[in-house]
């Protein structure tokens, strides 16, 4: 399979150093930050919002700010239609994340529970499911535009659906060890349990819908419903839980996703993708080996 390519004009040195991957992955990210700009001007204009059903909607405006930085930066430096959020079956894409996001984390959270990790000991109040709606809308949406639609894209473009894939995981991982709590260990559970689970479903979809979907269902589920912390992050959810017992079981305080039941369900279900991905023709080579083949 051939990876998404930028439509670069012909006998243009100028548009082919552009199109370079790792130039297009510097401007790209120029792009995707100057959205984030713009939102956080738009978030000091507005009153605090948090905890409110507002709050969710005025997330939502922030990641749609942010991926209308994305379209704009393929459409004017790719120079080619947005591929990875077309319309076409949108919906079902986002849907069958969504609800694959919430069902493996409960799964995790089975498994935590049926070995005493997890008990129930009351209820929180309905209002915390916006702040953690809000937070599961940014965080899908911005990071999966980000470590999905550019560095594992555009990295797979240069350097195959393998090393990309290695890279980002590794990078998504990297990027949770500033986060309260955080440990090696918990970043090693995110690179392997989100990291390779994510770029699986993009490189199957080739679209970030699904991914998108999934992650944000991920982190409401885990904070909104079951009341866990979200990467280090202390949440308040519906559930008020009792969690005990030893790290390998809990996550501990960074929550569970840095448990050893995550880091298995949502490996298995990472390379499960993976094979699917690679008997559908789905994986890209090395741009060398695509230029041999061609010769």
């Amino acid at each position: 399979m051939l990876p998404t390519e930028p439509n670069t004009p012909p006998n243009s040195r100028v548009w082919r150093f552009l199109h370079f991957p790792l130039v297009l992955l510097f401007i790209g990210f120029v792009f995707v930050f100057g959205g984030q700009i713009v939102a956080s001007a738009f978030a000091k204009l507005s009153p605090p919002l948090k905890g409110s059903p507002v709050s969710v909607l005025q997330a939502a405006a922030f990641a749609a700010l942010i991926a209308g930085a994305y379209v704009a930066f393929v459409r004017l430096i790719e120079r080619r239609p947005v591929y990875e959020f077309g319309a076409q079956g949108w919906a079902r894409e986002l849907a069958a994340g969504l609800a694959g996001g919430t069902v493996l984390f409960s799964l995790v959270i089975g498994i935590i529970a049926a070995l005493g990790g997890y008990r129930v000991v009351g209820t929180g109040p309905v209002s915390s499911i916006y702040a953690a709606a809000a937070l599961a809308i940014l965080s899908g949406v911005v990071e999966e535009i980000v470590l999905r639609g550019l560095f594992f894209r555009l990295l797979e473009r240069l350097l195959g659906s393998w090393i990309a894939l290695a890279l980002s995981a590794a990078l998504f991982g990297a990027l949770h060890l500033g986060n309260p709590n955080a440990t090696l260990s918990a970043a090693i559970a995110i690179a392997l349990e989100a990291g390779v689970m994510l770029a699986a479903l993009y490189m199957l979809t080739r679209r970030l819908w699904a991914a998108i979907g999934l992650h944000a269902a991920w982190n409401f589920a885990q904070g909104g419903i079951y009341g866990i912390a979200v990467s280090g992050f202390q949440q308040t959810g519906l559930l008020r839980p009792a969690i005990q017992g030893p790290e390998w079981l809990t996550g501990g305080s960074f929550g569970a996703e840095a448990s050893l039941p995550a880091v298995l369900v949502n490996t298995v279900f990472g390379i499960g993708l993976l094979v699917l991905a690679q008997r559908r023709g789905l994986v890209v080579a090395p741009s060398w080996v695509r230029r041999r083949s061609a010769a």
